[in-house]
């Protein structure tokens, strides 16, 4: 697993922003996953940016999210999908059928969770992953537990990423207890993964992740370690307790 430190927040999205734009422009056809959160904003923007000012191409993209809201309406401004039309998929030229992103509101979630992954190996799997990581390890919803589903599942979240998200929300109590989200299967099988971490809101998720080579059920973002292909970009405040 590789590791880039950088400055702070802004050269972490830059540099995020230059990988994807990399495999878009080596692949006009990839297929990327994508986070949601405060953390990949700034890749987004530049991407954006990228797109108006140097021409790149997401015409031919396709994209799948790691997650969403189990029960929040597609128009829900806290729902993913809302958040991904707002912060990017509304200022870029993507066509909509090729965007994905798992339907909270479904009545059958577990049918749902069976469609998306083959949605996925249909599409060919995907090229390049985008991940954030929660302050207890979490990546996408996937929470610390004795167990972790391989594929994509419906999970229950742990009290501290309902702490973590209430920040989006008019208070705790209206942050939906599940989620449909990618298992770790799900995530490994992606070509490339890149981790994003900011901040010293995450410093101490970085030196558990870092602390070892081993791999936990109790650190999901541990797994990356068994990915050929998986780097970490951090900046210096979020690696400030690793020094």
């Amino acid at each position: 697993m590789q590791i880039l430190v950088v400055k702070d927040y802004d050269a972490m999205s830059q540099q995020a922003s230059h990988l994807i734009a990399q495999e878009m422009k080596k692949n006009p056809c990839a297929v990327l996953g994508l986070a949601t959160g405060s953390t990949p904003i700034g890749t987004y923007k530049e991407l954006i940016r990228m797109y108006r000012e140097e021409h790149l191409d997401f015409s031919r993209i396709t994209t799948f999210n790691l997650d969403e809201y189990a029960g929040l309406d597609t128009s829900h401004p806290n729902s993913y999908s809302y958040y991904m039309r707002v912060e990017f998929f509304d200022h870029i030229n993507i066509k909509k059928e090729n965007t994905h992103i798992p339907d909270g509101k479904i009545k059958d979630l577990n049918m749902c969770c069976r469609y998306y992954d083959q949605s996925i190996e249909q599409a060919g799997g995907i090229d390049f992953q985008l991940l954030g990581i929660g302050p207890n390890g979490h990546i996408a919803f996937i929470e610390p537990d004795e167990a972790l589903s391989v594929h994509t599942n419906i999970v229950t979240l742990t009290k501290e990423t309902i702490a973590a998200n209430s920040r989006f929300f008019s208070s705790p109590d209206e942050v939906p207890r599940q989620a449909i989200s990618m298992g770790v299967g799900s995530i490994l099988q992606a070509r490339k993964i890149v981790l994003l971490a900011n901040g010293v809101g995450k410093a101490q998720a970085i030196k558990n992740l870092l602390a070892s080579d081993k791999v936990s059920t109790q650190i999901p973002a541990s797994f990356l370690y068994l990915h050929p292909q998986a780097t970490i970009i951090v900046d210096e405040a979020a690696y400030s307790l690793v020094l």
